[in-house]
Parts: structure tokens; C-alpha cells; sequence
């Protein structure tokens, strides 16, 4: 694999090297496996991997204005490695961070004692459209709301930071497990030599997390796995889950509720559901609660798990936890619940609904990425230096029109890791989303799905918008 024409930027973290070209000490052995691999069988690995993800039909749907097009995600067979050392320190991190999430959560649907004690106004979280009132008082297992996070973090010069916080219904991991699956094979004697930290115990561990949760302590509770069908963008990872997690695989349709209590049917007869792991939106869940035009749900749904009858992970509500204006809350949340100073930071970011960050943002479009609060995907968001002036004026308009759902931070050179760009060795941007499950303990699989922006240049590394995914090697090697 050729080197030659990498392209190192100094203001800019490269994830292989250093400064001066040279290897990062715990990427060595990979570099010095990639150089010596002649340009012919490193494109066989790539094309494998590539007919791999395409025959056990590993998609994800991009939602056009007219029609939705379904695609192969673009994987690159070059592994990022991580430091287990750098890995614990996350690990830690993320740990704390969830800890005072899922507080939070059961106090703003409690007492509300951040909005009173002042750490948070209160227009913040009751203008939230993902602020739930219908869940006032609920009490969940463990106090746990979230019981799969998928936390996306970035990495500059300056460490890590997360650039958000996925608490609904965060998707990807099956794309990590798949990314590991296809690139070990390809790589196998490099893989045992870095020793890599072994994911494929997500599925038991998820397992054991759901049940932990499961209402009134249940011995063997049943598990479902509830999934808006086979049309939506991650039903392949639905399907997956539900394997890995011995789950039978629903729809609306199939449950129902009867005297407070959800029973799914099947060719036996009905048979109680202790506990849901959804995979439907909020505003689908329960037509009598929520949109009354859902066919998604399932009348009764909430009134069931109000009275503790059922489990729903994640529990609905959550939504106002990761708002992108909650957001820039978190690290008070730490402070103020656990007494403790943040392990990971925040980007830098500007509430549009202040005047002064509303300004602020208004005078620096072309520098910064500004940002709706409740969309994601890469979508509702302006990305300044890749904008033409004619998109600046367009969404400043809506800036002036709804300030309050608009966010700004400044563009973050995003860490560059090398990858496969016909037949020799490119930087492209990438990011890391780990996954964090918590039950009675939270437990991280060493590994994440890292998404990297395939195009030269950008900085977008959804799917939806160009991007694609790479295997993340944690490494375990003397002295990493």
C-alpha cells in the first residue's frame, strides 16, 4: 500500500503518525503490514469486505426529496487504532457522563431540582420538543432511562470531546460488530499481532443489560425487540440485534396491551413481554399517548410502563437529554449530580436563543457549523467553510426566524486516519460512536463504529451524507 503521496497537515491530528511522518509507536507494526502489502492483494481485502457487507445485505437508507434509496455502506478495510491506555480513559469518561444523563433524566421528570437549583433555565427543557410531560412521575428499574447510549466523539490536537450524545434509539452497532467480522478475516495475522480487544460479546452483554432491567427483578424475563418494520433505514440491524440478543422480532401489530400488562402473540397463544428493547420513535409508540395516527405502536404501551409492567429501553423522553441545546448542559449535569469535574468535554457551543449567541453566530457563519436542535444525520446543518454565500444568507433567514432551534460551534479539525483511495493511502476525518449499555452496572465493549468522511475534504462523516465506516483496533501492546 502506498505512502507516498499521504498527506500529513500539521494543524490537523493524524491518528498513524506524528509531525514528522513518522509511525505512532503503537501503529507501527500496521504501518510497516500496509507498506509491505503490494497495492493488488490490498485491493482483494477491500473488495471482500466490500462483498461481504453486500451479501449478508448490511444497508442503510438515504431519504431523498421524491423516494428513498437504499445502499451498501462504504466500508475501508484500514483499521484506526486506539491505545488501551487512551481507550480506559474514555471508557471513564463516558461512564461519568452516563451516570449524570440518566440522573438528569429521572430529575426533570422528578423534582426538576437542576431547573430550581438554577444550573439549567427552564425554557431550555420545557421548549424541547422531545421534553416528554406525559412521563412526569415514572419511576424506571435501576433509575436507568438510558440504557443504550451511542456517544459520538471527536478528537483535535487538543484530546477527545464528544460531539454528542444519541439517547433515543442510537443506531450503528451492528456496523461496528460487521466492520470487525470482515476486516479480522481480511487481517487476521496483523489482528493477532496488535492483540486487539475483542468485541464480539456485545450481544451478551446487551442481553444482560436489558434483563438487569426487567420489571420487579424477573428471573429469564421475555425479551422483543420492537421495529418499525422491514422499510426502515436500520432493519437490518434490528433483525441482527434480535438474533444476537435471543429477542423475538416484532412489530406493532403483534403486541397488545391487556389489563396494564403487554403480551405478544404467537402461534401458542399470548405470552407476556417483560422487556422492550424499541426501536421505534417516541411520537410512534402508543397511538393513545402519543400521534394518534401511528400504526407503528401499540395502544396502551405507556400506560403499561407508567404502572412498571413493562420495561422500555430506551425509555421514551429521552430525547431531551440529547438535544443539541441540553447538550451544552452536560457538563454541569456532572457537576451538579455527581460533584465531580467533567472526564470528557463539550465542543464549544453557542445557544442561538441568547441575542448575544444569536449575533455571534449571525457574524461568523463561514467559520462555524451551525446546527438544528432536533435534527441529526448530518441533516438541518450548515457546515460554514464548505457553504457558498448564497446558502449563508438562506439559513441565516431561518436563524432570524427560529433562534431557539439553532446551535453553532466552531468547525473542529477532526482527527485523520489513513485510508484505501484507489489503490494508495489517503487522510480522511473521522469519528468514534462506542456504545455504553447500563443496567444495574455500565458496561463498554472495547470498540466502537468509526465513521469517516470517505470524501477528500469534508468533514461530514454521516452515511446519509457521503460517509462511510472503519474496524477501531483497541490495542493492547507494551508501552501503548
Amino acid at each position: 500500500m502506498d505512502f507516498g503521496f499521504y498527506d500529513l497537515d500539521l494543524a490537523i491530528y493524524d491518528e498513524m503518525f506524528v509531525a514528522d511522518g513518522e509511525p505512532r509507536e503503537h501503529c507501527r507494526a500496521v504501518y510497516e503490514a500496509l507498506r509491505n502489502t503490494p497495492r493488488e492483494e490490498f485491493e482483494t481485502i477491500q473488495e471482500r469486505v466490500t462483498r461481504s457487507f453486500s451479501q449478508e445485505g448490511i444497508t442503510f437508507t438515504v431519504y431523498g426529496e421524491e423516494e428513498a434509496e437504499e445502499r451498501i455502506i462504504p466500508i475501508d478495510c484500514v483499521p484506526r487504532l486506539l491505545r488501551l491506555a487512551e481507550w480506559r480513559q474514555l471508557e471513564a469518561g463516558l461512564v461519568q457522563r452516563i451516570k449524570a444523563l440518566n440522573l438528569f433524566l429521572g430529575d426533570v421528570y422528578g423534582e426538576c431540582r437542576i431547573v430550581k437549583d438554577g444550573v439549567i433555565p427552564a425554557d431550555v427543557i420545557l421548549d424541547c420538543p422531545q421534553y416528554r410531560p406525559e412521563l412526569r412521575g415514572v419511576r424506571v428499574p435501576n433509575n436507568v432511562w438510558v440504557a443504550v447510549c451511542g456517544t459520538d466523539i471527536v478528537r483535535t490536537h487538543d484530546g477527545f470531546m464528544v460531539l454528542e450524545d444519541n439517547l433515543r434509539v442510537p443506531s450503528g452497532v451492528s456496523y461496528m460488530i460487521a466492520n470487525r467480522k470482515a476486516v479480522k478475516a481480511g487481517l487476521r495475522r496483523l489482528y493477532r499481532t496488535c492483540r486487539v480487544q475483542e468485541i464480539e460479546h456485545y450481544g451478551s452483554q446487551l442481553r444482560r443489560t436489558l434483563g438487569e432491567l426487567a420489571p420487579d427483578g424477573r428471573k429469564d424475563p421475555s425479551l422483543a425487540l420492537l421495529t418499525p418494520g422491514t422499510y426502515n433505514s436500520a432493519f437490518y440491524e434490528h433483525m441482527f440485534l434480535a438474533q444476537e440478543i435471543g429477542a423475538e422480532l416484532v412489530e406493532g401489530q403483534d403486541l397488545l396491551v391487556n389489563d396494564g400488562f403487554v403480551y405478544m402473540r404467537t402461534t401458542s397463544g399470548l405470552r407476556r413481554v417483560d422487556v422492550i428493547y424499541r426501536r421505534v420513535d417516541d411520537d410512534f409508540l402508543d397511538p393513545l399517548t402519543f400521534r394518534e395516527d401511528s400504526l407503528l405502536g401499540v395502544p396502551g404501551l405507556i400506560n403499561a410502563f407508567r404502572r412498571g409492567h413493562v420495561t422500555l429501553a430506551n425509555a421514551p423522553g429521552t430525547g431531551v437529554a440529547d438535544d443539541k441545546s441540553v447538550y451544552a448542559y452536560v457538563p454541569d449535569m456532572v457537576r451538579y449530580y455527581l460533584s465531580e469535574e467533567p472526564l470528557l468535554l463539550n465542543v464549544e457551543t453557542r445557544l442561538c436563543r441568547r441575542p448575544e449567541d444569536l449575533e455571534y453566530t449571525l457574524d461568523n457563519l463561514e467559520h462555524l457549523v451551525t446546527k438544528r436542535v432536533g435534527e441529526s444525520g448530518g441533516y438541518g446543518m450548515l457546515v460554514g467553510p464548505h457553504s457558498t454565500a448564497e446558502e449563508r444568507d438562506a439559513f441565516a433567514e431561518k436563524l432570524r426566524a427560529d433562534p431557539a432551534d439553532y446551535i453553532s460551534q466552531p468547525t473542529l479539525p477532526l482527527s485523520r486516519s489513513p485510508c484505501l483511495v484507489e489503490g494508495r493511502a489517503e487522510p480522511r476525518h473521522v469519528d468514534l460512536r462506542p456504545f455504553v449499555l447500563t443496567g444495574v452496572e455500565t458496561r463498554i465493549v472495547p470498540g466502537a463504529f468509526c465513521r469517516v468522511a470517505l470524501r477528500r475534504g469534508s468533514l461530514v462523516v454521516n452515511s446519509s451524507q457521503g460517509g462511510g465506516g472503519k474496524d477501531l483496533w483497541v490495542v493492547d501492546l507494551e508501552g501503548s
